[in-house]
C-alpha cells in the first residue's frame, strides 16, 4: 500500500529543550535533504539507516538559515510505520518547532491528521489494532499499573491469545466444513459435534477469563470515578487537596463554600482516581449554590466509588441519613472526620446505616488516618489481584463489549451442538465467534471504525 509523505509536531507543544518534528513516508528522505545541511558532504540517503546527523535547516528559496537541528534518519521497513521515517531535533519553543513543520510541509509534506502515523503502523502489518489502541493507552496512563497493562498490550500479550482462539475456532470450522462436503459418512459427524463442544468450551473459559479481568482492567486505564459528597464543613475539599497533596479546594469554615465541581486525577495506592469533590449537599436559597447541590446530584449517579464524609463532632442530621439514602447500593466508603475533636456522632447509627460499606476515621487537619483510606480504596478494588505483568488485562471498553458479543455467541454455538442441530446452523455461531474475535485486533474490522478510533490520538502519534 503506497502513502504520501506526512509530518507532525510528536513533543507537546510550549517551551522545552528540545521539540521534534516527525516524517513518514516514501518521500521522507528527499523532502528532509532538499532544506537539510550537514558539515559531511553526504545526502542522507547516502547514509546508513539509524544514524543521526547535525547541521542546519534552510529555505531552499532564499537560503537563509532557519533552524540548528539534529536529524534522526530511519529507513523502511525497520520502522515503526515500516516508512522511511526522519525525525527533526530542533530546539523546543512554540516559534521554532512551527517554523521547521511549516517548512517541510512547503517542501513536499502533508499534515497528519490524528493518529495517523499509528494508523499506517497498524495498516502496513507493524502491528495490529489492539496494539495500536495501546499506545494511547501507554500516553494516557496514569500508574504504574496503568503502564505496565499498556506496555502488555503494545507488546502483543492480547494479540496473542486472541489468535489462539481465533485459530481453534478455524479448526473447528475446518471439521464443520467437512462433515458439510461429506454427508455420507455419519462417523463424521459423531466425531464434529464432541470437538465442536470441547473446543467452543475451551474459547468460552477463556473469554471468561479475560472479562473477569475487565473491571480492574477499565479501572486501570480510564481512572475510578470517585465523588466526594457530605453535608458542608465537613471536610470534602480538606481530603481532596490531602488525597492530591496540594491545595487544589479552597478550603474555609464558612459552609457551601465548594459551589461547583472540582475534579483531579490522582495515583491512590496504584489505582488511578478520577477524584470530584462536590458542592456541599443541602437545601439552600442561594441560587449559585443551588446550581452546584444539582450538580452534585447528578455527579453521584455516575460514580464508581463513594467517599462519604461525615463530621464525627456533630450529631448525626436528616441530611446525612438522606445522604446514606441517596448512595444506597452503591460502593461506598464512610469517612468519619475530626477526630481530633470531641466525638458527637452516634456511632452505632452510622454502622447501621453503612451497612457493609467499610468506616475509616480521619483528622484531616493533621492527615491521620488518610494512609488507612487510601489502603480502604486500593484493597475494595483490588484485594487478592494478580498483578498486571502477570496477567493479561482486558482494560478497553471496546474490547469487552466485542468479548461479551463473543461469549455470547460461542455460547449459543455449544447449547446448538448439545441439542443435535445441524452442522451448518451451528458453523453460523463459530464464525460469527470469529470474525468479533477479529475486530479486537483488526483483523476484521470496518475502515469507518478505523477512522473514529484514531480520529482520538493525538497529532503527533
Amino acid at each position: 500500500m503506497e502513502f504520501d509523505t506526512i509530518a507532525a509536531i510528536s513533543t507537546p507543544m510550549g517551551e522545552g529543550a528540545i521539540a521534534i518534528v516527525r516524517l513518514s513516508g516514501p518521500e521522507a528522505i528527499s523532502i528532509a535533504n532538499r532544506v537539510f545541511r550537514s558539515p559531511k558532504e553526504k545526502t542522507l540517503n547516502e547514509q546508513a539507516t539509524h544514524t543521526i546527523h547535525y547541521g542546519h535547516l534552510i529555505d531552499p528559496k532564499t537560503e537563509v538559515v532557519v533552524e540548528e537541528v539534529m536529524v534522526s534518519l530511519m529507513k523502511g521497513p525497520k520502522t515503526f510505520t515500516r516508512e522511511d521515517v526522519i525525525e527533526i531535533n530542533c530546539h523546543g519553543g512554540l516559534v521554532t518547532v512551527n517554523r521547521v513543520l511549516q517548512l517541510v510541509l512547503q517542501y513536499g509534506a502533508r499534515l497528519a491528521e490524528p493518529g495517523e502515523f499509528t494508523k499506517r503502523a497498524f495498516l502496513n502489518g507493524r502491528i495490529d489494532l489492539s496494539q495500536a489502541e495501546a499506545v494511547m493507552d501507554l500516553i494516557r496512563s496514569k500508574t504504574d499499573r496503568a503502564m505496565n497493562v499498556a506496555l502488555g498490550q503494545m507488546d502483543g500479550k492480547l494479540s496473542r491469545l486472541i489468535a489462539s482462539l481465533r485459530q481453534a475456532l478455524l479448526e473447528t470450522l475446518a471439521q464443520v466444513e467437512v462433515n458439510i462436503d461429506y454427508p455420507e459418512y455419519d462417523d463424521v459427524e459423531e466425531m464434529t459435534l464432541p470437538m465442536i463442544i470441547e473446543k467452543s468450551t475451551w474459547v468460552k473459559k477463556e473469554i471468561e477469563s479475560l472479562l473477569q479481568t475487565s473491571t480492574q482492567g477499565k479501572i486501570l486505564r480510564e481512572g475510578l470515578s470517585t465523588v466526594i459528597v457530605g453535608r458542608p464543613n465537613v471536610g470534602k475539599s480538606s481530603l481532596l487537596n490531602s488525597l492530591v497533596q496540594e491545595n487544589k479546594a479552597i478550603v474555609t469554615d464558612i459552609a457551601g463554600t465548594t459551589r461547583d465541581i472540582i475534579e483531579e486525577y490522582v495515583n491512590v495506592r496504584g489505582v488511578p482516581l478520577k477524584l470530584v469533590d462536590t458542592a456541599g449537599i443541602r437545601e439552600t436559597e442561594d441560587i449559585v449554590e443551588r446550581i452546584g447541590v444539582e450538580r452534585s446530584r447528578q455527579v453521584l449517579k455516575q460514580a464508581d466509588l463513594i467517599l462519604l464524609v461525615l463530621n464525627q463532632a456533630d450529631e448525626l442530621t436528616p441530611e446525612d441519613e438522606r445522604l446514606f439514602e441517596a448512595v444506597d447500593e452503591m460502593d461506598v466508603i464512610v469517612v468519619l472526620n475530626k477526630t481530633d475533636l470531641e466525638q458527637k456522632i452516634d456511632l452505632t447509627r452510622v454502622r447501621k446505616l453503612a451497612k457493609q460499606s467499610k468506616i475509616v476515621t480521619t483528622s484531616l487537619l493533621t492527615d491521620d488516618g488518610v494512609n488507612q483510606l487510601e489502603e480502604a480504596i486500593a484493597s475494595m478494588f483490588f484485594e487478592g489481584s494478580i498483578e498486571s505483568g502477570d496477567l493479561t488485562y482486558v482494560s478497553n471498553a471496546r474490547h469487552i463489549a466485542l468479548l461479551h458479543q463473543a461469549k455470547q455467541t460461542i455460547e449459543d454455538a455449544i447449547q446448538a451442538a448439545q441439542e443435535s442441530v445441524p452442522i451448518d446452523m451451528i458453523q453460523i455461531d463459530v464464525t460469527r465467534t470469529w470474525e468479533i474475535l477479529g475486530e479486537i485486533t483488526g483483523d476484521t474490522v470496518e475502515e469507518s471504525l478505523l477512522d473514529q478510533l484514531f480520529s482520538q490520538f493525538c497529532l503527533g502519534k
